[in-house]
């Protein structure tokens, strides 16, 4: 379901629908569920700008905000009735982790490194689905290519860290440093939380908006306690409104309704476009010039990402 869906899409969904007749799509629904990916993906791309826009408001706040306001999107879904949210406690509690953690560091991330290269190393995430799947999924194995994409992807990450922050001091260094881990621990925390979620019942799209609205509450509370009180202006109100409804509310639905009309072999691919367009988006928004640091460890991170989803496709075709 939602973006978790897009994450497994290398492991998980190409398997499920593999054996599926391309034929058997018509055209028209196949059109119209690209176009609901598309959508999706233009929605994530705008995050990290959105964030980087809002890097002065406290990310506990900024999170609660967007995911209170993402969760009113699931009411009309389940007809209004918050019965239809209702989980076990074990899915309750993966969806929060995944939610609420990995908006939260991304926020940190944005907030306290190189906005260009935080958004890179948080784009990791699928290269980390293929290299974690052999330790959270039972009957997955790591293969030789599985190890090079690996390689391949967090040797860009390498190049992020140590060729993005230019010639500072050393307190602004160590300062970055932080920045660098809350993006690789999004990272992690976003492809743990996809694999996890095969490992539970399955749950409806409109479940989405309970995981948004403990987590915002939560991140609310986190923000009454440890900090400051902060007066937002009617700008801030607007964006933290676009990233709600968004990035972090409608495109989950887009991208699950694309997923149930579509070819998931199909829409599993337009996902790496969601990195170089949200990385682009960013860097046009800030007027960053493209180094050939970024570009080349860009290029590294979603070659990694689509020859890792390449090995697990070679596994499950021989496993047949």
């Amino acid at each position: 379901m939602t973006r978790n869906e897009l994450c497994s899409a290398p492991n998980r969904l190409i398997n499920r629908f593999i054996l599926r007749d391309q034929s058997t799509h018509q055209p028209q629904p196949a059109r119209r569920s690209t176009l609901l990916a598309l959508a999706a993906i233009a929605l994530w791309g705008s995050l990290a700008s959105l964030g980087v826009a809002l890097r002065h408001v406290p990310p506990f706040l900024l999170t609660g905000l967007s995911l209170l306001i993402g969760s009113l999107i699931a009411l009309p879904l389940s007809g209004f009735r918050l019965t239809r949210w209702r989980v076990p406690a074990a899915t309750l509690a993966l969806g929060v982790y995944g939610l609420f953690f990995y908006h939260f560091l991304l926020f940190v991330a944005l907030r306290d490194a190189p906005p260009v290269q935080a958004n890179l190393l948080n784009y990791l995430w699928p290269l980390l689905i293929v290299v974690l799947a052999p330790v959270l999924l039972p009957g997955m194995t790591l293969r030789p290519l599985h190890i090079g994409a690996a390689i391949l992807g967090f040797a860009g990450a390498a190049i992020v860290i140590l060729g993005g922050g230019g010639t500072i001091g050393a307190v602004a260094a160590v300062h970055w440093s932080w920045g660098y881990l809350a993006a690789v621990a999004a990272a992690f925390i976003w492809a743990s939380y996809s694999l996890l979620t095969t490992r539970v019942a399955p749950f409806p799209t409109s479940a989405i908006g309970g995981f948004a609205l403990l987590s915002g509450l939560l991140s609310l509370l986190c923000h009454a306690l440890m900090e400051p009180a902060t007066v937002l202006s009617t700008r801030d109100w607007l964006l933290i409104a676009l990233i709600g409804l968004g990035p972090m509310g409608a495109a989950f639905f887009l991208w699950d309704k694309a997923l149930k009309t579509g070819d998931p072999r199909q829409i599993g691919i337009l996902s790496y476009l969601t990195p170089l367009l949200s990385t682009s988006l960013l860097m046009a928004v800030n007027g960053t010039a493209l180094t050939a640091p970024v570009a080349l460890a860009a290029l590294m991170i979603v070659l990694a990402a689509w020859l890792g989803s390449q090995a697990s496709a070679a596994t499950r075709s021989i496993s047949r």
